[in-house]
């Protein structure tokens, strides 16, 4: 049990903390204002409500719960190009389609 802890549990932990910083310190200090203007725009509010914040964490449990599995059958290279295809270049293409992609940023 704990070689599973040692080796699974606390490095994808440790990356969903990491993940939930990254895109915190990204969308709450670097980019909001572009979100706040963008979404005023669009007679929208933006969603930063502690509830939006919890399933950002999910998300980011979800990504690094994706790049563990993936890191097992391809090398580092390999999983780094399919990790940030399949959680930034998708989710930045799935928010231009719905429309509230900011092209400023």
């Amino acid at each position: 049990m704990f070689s599973f802890l040692k080796r699974q549990l606390v490095p994808i932990l440790l990356a969903t903390i990491w993940i939930s910083i990254s895109e915190f310190v990204r969308n709450e200090w670097l980019l909001k204002e572009y979100w706040v203007d963008h979404f005023t725009g669009l007679g929208l509010d933006f969603p930063d409500a502690p509830v939006n914040g919890a399933l950002w964490g999910v998300w980011s449990l979800l990504f690094a719960l994706f790049i563990s599995m993936i890191s097992q059958k391809y090398d580092l290279k390999s999983t780094t190009l399919i990790a940030w295809f399949g959680g930034f270049v998708l989710m930045w293409l799935v928010a231009g389609n719905l429309g509230f992609l900011p092209l400023t940023i």
